[in-house]
């Protein structure tokens, strides 16, 4: 029986050390993946979720450097019975989450392995149940277990702990270390709005209580529809289907994609920050005065007077466009800062506390 709950407690920790590294990487898209939770259970609840809302970076955070530390301590047998409680609330709570996503079809992408592994609703349930097996059997064992008094374990856990806020306060302040977005530099953003190949599909249909199935749609008139499933998902939809820029009556989508544009992303104006909002309009006056220069245009998710309110005051003159805030949080975990795109394909991107000087943007063009 030892080896068999060595095995579970190495196998859920290294999970758990493993999921939140994926997502310290990118706190913000774990904060955005809450957010959408809360305005889910405040619609079918009630709507003191809503509160969570303005602190879901902060809870982001901890929930990701908390998977970190909990595997860590659980690798090294530090106060492992606390930690195996701990472990089994946390899976209980994750558990009630994808399950109620799942059922009433709430929230498609649980987030669980950040963008990296994208699983379906109830593939996040079924892996959180393989999860909660092992550790309720642990859980009832909790007598057996000895906690490690050694100075390895605690340093183990001092260190994890450091590292694991440090590289997500980072990622919060800049940007990602690894970007695993759809807009990630080097991606040509028209091609992943097209289908990489035609879908293939599953055609299930049943005739006389037999299940039987069928590559192209049979002609057989006998026969009864079940069920048609998608074969090549991934390949055969397009890996992004929401960008689109507009203002009034004109679209600037198709536009963005010719020459060379630099987008200036100002999610909210709202929530800018003064010394962010100056080093870009300092680069933008500089950049203005060069022969060679990008076409500059804003990008928004604020209403129109809004923007002009803010425009007015940063006395800006630049052209501007609407797009949807999800879709702008996508392409850069940033409340305001810099994309830069040649023919589609995307060169740079710049959070606003790391804006650049004009000779990096130039170099990226050539």
């Amino acid at each position: 029986m030892k080896t068999v709950n060595r095995f579970f407690i190495y196998a859920i920790g290294s999970l758990f050390i493993f999921s939140g590294a994926i997502k310290i990487n990118d706190p913000v898209g774990t904060a955005i993946k809450l957010e959408e939770y809360f305005d889910v259970f405040a619609t079918d609840f009630t709507s003191w979720f809503l509160l969570f809302k303005p602190v879901s970076l902060y809870l982001s955070l901890f929930i990701c450097a908390f998977e970190i530390i909990l595997g860590v301590a659980l690798l090294v047998n530090f106060k492992r019975k606390i930690m195996i409680i701990s472990s089994l609330a946390m899976i209980i709570f994750f558990t009630f989450l994808t399950f109620y996503s799942a059922y009433f079809n709430k929230v498609t992408d649980c987030g669980c392995f950040g963008a990296v592994i994208k699983l379906t609703p109830w593939q996040s349930f079924g892996k959180d149940i393989a999860l909660l097996l092992p550790l309720l059997l642990l859980t009832f064992q909790l007598k057996k277990f000895e906690n490690s008094q050694q100075t390895f374990s605690l340093l183990a856990v001092f260190f994890a702990t450091v590292a694991a806020f440090g590289v997500g306060i980072q990622a919060i302040n800049h940007l990602p270390i690894v970007d695993t977005s759809d807009y990630k530099v080097g991606n040509h953003i028209p091609t992943l709005m097209k289908p990489q190949e035609p879908c293939q599909f599953k055609y299930i249909m049943t005739k006389n209580g037999k299940e039987y199935e069928f590559t192209t749609y049979p002609t057989d008139t006998t026969l009864i529809y079940k069920a048609m499933i998608n074969l090549n998902p991934d390949k055969c939809l397009p890996k992004i289907t929401d960008y689109n820029s507009w203002r009034d009556t004109l679209t600037y989508t198709q536009e963005s994609f010719h020459g060379n544009q630099l987008l200036v992303i100002v999610q909210d104006v709202h929530k800018t920050n003064a010394e962010g909002i100056k080093s870009l309009s300092i680069l933008v006056e500089k950049l203005q005065k060069l022969p060679q220069k990008p076409k500059i245009v804003v990008f928004t998710a604020s209403g129109k007077e809004d923007y002009e309110n803010f425009q007015m005051q940063q006395n800006w003159t630049l052209p501007y466009y609407f797009a949807d805030s999800k879709v702008l949080k996508t392409m850069l975990r940033a409340k305001t800062g810099l994309v830069l795109l040649q023919n589609g394909t995307v060169k740079g991107k710049w959070h606003e506390n790391d804006t650049p000087e004009t000779k990096e943007i130039m170099s990226k063009l050539q």
